[in-house]
């Protein structure tokens, strides 16, 4: 069928509206970045991932514009303030990158996942192929420059084996046993985000500019910490080694290169992705203690994306993505 006479489906709608909303604010927070670079490695990286957002976005607004509906708002020029002092260091920026660049490779397959219609899912596979490009990028840039962290090593056995003990589930009572590989994939992962996390609420606590969205950046940096002394101490326990912190690369700068209104959706799109990400190790864990700190850390993380919420509302901060007819009110029922 032509694909001008096929209509988006609501979970196409959505993904296109969720992808330019994210995409943006990354994007104003990138062109942040490469206006205080000064390796030029990085810089061309930074480079390349703006112009290929510019390309991108101007596909998501065309879907987005000739199904009728109108284009998000995002982020843009009024969130960002170019002159604003340096407030990241080359190699955190280099970092940040390369975290957004796994988010989006998340997004896009889940975005393509719920496309039907053909161009659309010829647009994410493409997505999908930037992303990529972008990923093994920043990988060799980080490895060139002795900053990319590997996950911790193991050491073969001889044959497979299979479990034969109680003691394989229990993390608390018994013998318990060591942390599994397919377990590890998860904390470890959990870790390096919530570094990410925890040095962006650093850094936008020193340079918000209401005192509320500060407290609340504040809170928001002690959580994230939090999460990380958990998993940390699970590796520990073990003898395993953990990322390092990022929190050194952060300046003293007070001068904000962002509006407050994208430093708090950041905050809260890093809590809320997270919550998929602990939900995947939550699904993987066979150890009780790990069961139990993966519920203790998602229903904290529901308690803070509920508060970041509250400020979003009474800011008008959060834009309200495209809803289902409520055929009630359409009816004159309410």
């Amino acid at each position: 069928m032509d694909n001008d006479k096929v209509k988006l489906t609501s979970s196409e709608i959505g993904s296109l509206w969720g992808e330019y909303v994210n995409g943006t604010m990354i994007d104003t927070v990138n062109r942040y970045m490469i206006s205080i670079i000064e390796d030029e490695a990085i810089k061309g990286i930074f480079e390349d991932a703006i112009s290929t957002f510019a390309r991108q976005k101007k596909q998501l607004t065309e879907f987005i514009e000739n199904e009728g509906f109108p284009v998000p708002i995002g982020f843009g020029e009024n969130d960002i303030n170019i002159g604003a002092d340096r407030l990241f260091s080359d190699i955190f920026c280099l970092n940040y990158l390369h975290i957004m660049t796994l988010h989006g490779l998340i997004g896009h397959t889940t975005a393509l996942s719920v496309s039907v219609r053909k161009d659309l899912r010829e647009f994410y596979d493409s997505c999908d192929n930037d992303a990529k490009n972008m990923y093994h990028q920043t990988i060799e840039l980080l490895l060139e420059k002795g900053n990319f962290q590997r996950d911790p090593l193991f050491y073969p056995d001889k044959n497979p084996s299979f479990i034969e003990s109680e003691d394989f589930t229990d993390g608390i009572f018994g013998k318990g046993r060591c942390l599994s590989a397919t377990e590890v994939i998860s904390i470890s992962f959990n870790i390096k985000k919530n570094i990410m996390a925890k040095t962006l609420s650093i850094a936008f606590s020193q340079v918000a500019q209401s005192k509320e969205v500060r407290k609340f950046l504040v809170e928001s940096e002690k959580t994230a910490d939090q999460h990380i002394q958990k998993f940390t101490s699970i590796m520990h326990h073990d003898n395993l080694p953990v990322p390092r912190s990022w929190e050194t690369e952060v300046t003293t700068s007070t001068d904000s290169p962002f509006s407050d209104k994208l430093m708090m959706y950041h905050t809260g799109f890093l809590f809320q992705a997270s919550q998929v990400y602990y939900g995947t190790g939550l699904a993987s864990a066979m150890r009780t203690d790990l069961v139990t700190t993966y519920e203790s850390i998602i229903l904290k993380n529901i308690m803070v994306t509920k508060k970041w919420f509250d400020i979003m509302k009474k800011h008008k901060w959060l834009e309200q993505p495209p809803l289902a007819p409520n055929r009630k009110e359409l009816s004159g029922e309410n």
